[in-house]
Parts: C-alpha cells; structure tokens; sequence
C-alpha cells in the first residue's frame, strides 16, 4: 500500500499542461506545492472567462476547475471549453458537497470531481488517471 502512495506522488508530467482555475489563494498555495515536484507546467485562471480564454491560447493536458468563480462560474466554463475540445479532462474541484453535487459537474461536462478539502493522496491519484492514460 505505501509503495502505492509513493508511485502516485512521485509523477513527471514535464511535458504536461495543467491549467488551475482557481480564486482563493490558500487553494492556489496548496495547488502549487502539490504540483511543484511533478515538474508540470501549470497555467494558473482567476475566473471562468480568463480559464476559457488562456485555454484558447495554450496546448492544456488537463483543467482542474473550480465551480464557484467570479465574473464566469466553473460549470459554465467548463461547457465552453469542452465546446472547444470535447477530449480534454477537466476535473471539477469544489467544497459544495451537497447531494447531487457530482451529477451537476458531470452534467456540465466534467470528466471527474473533487471535493474540498482535497487531499494530496487523491488529487495525485485523479491526476494520474488522466495525465498518464
């Protein structure tokens, strides 16, 4: 089982794009110190319409989308984004665990969720699911 753990922290996505959707920057430190050692580039969104339009811009692996922003909300981005390219995994990342929470990311075209606060061992693991296919 600890080797297990080990594997999944130890990732080299170097030649991977992340973009963090992401408005509170406590989540941005924690994003930052998870992803520092897998030597990803990461794109970092303040907001839905800035997400949609650095997505635009650059080559993205993988999003990791937050569902309550400013200006433009994570749900609705997410369908934006996915109207661009359908096949790039955007994991949904909120605290708002109430029934029917999943469904509604799903819905709107997330390819997987994480409830906050996320934990490394299962960020790393959900990543990996993705990034490593």
């Amino acid at each position: 089982m600890s080797e297990n753990i080990s594997s999944s922290l130890n990732q080299d996505w170097g030649d991977k794009v992340i973009l963090v959707v992401e408005d509170v920057d406590t989540n941005k430190i924690f994003f930052d110190a998870a992803l520092r050692k897998t030597s990803a580039k990461i794109l970092w969104a303040k907001d839905g319409q800035e997400a949609i339009d650095m997505y635009k811009e650059n080559d993205i692996d993988l999003v990791l989308m937050d569902l309550q922003l400013p200006i433009l909300d994570g749900y609705t981005a997410t369908k934006e984004i996915k109207k661009i390219d359908s096949k790039v995994p955007i994991i949904a990342q909120t605290a708002h665990v109430m029934s029917g929470e999943r469904e509604k990311c799903l819905e709107a075209g997330c390819d997987d969720y994480l409830a906050k606060p996320i934990r490394l061992q299962i960020l790393m693991e959900t990543l990996s699911k993705y990034l490593n296919a």
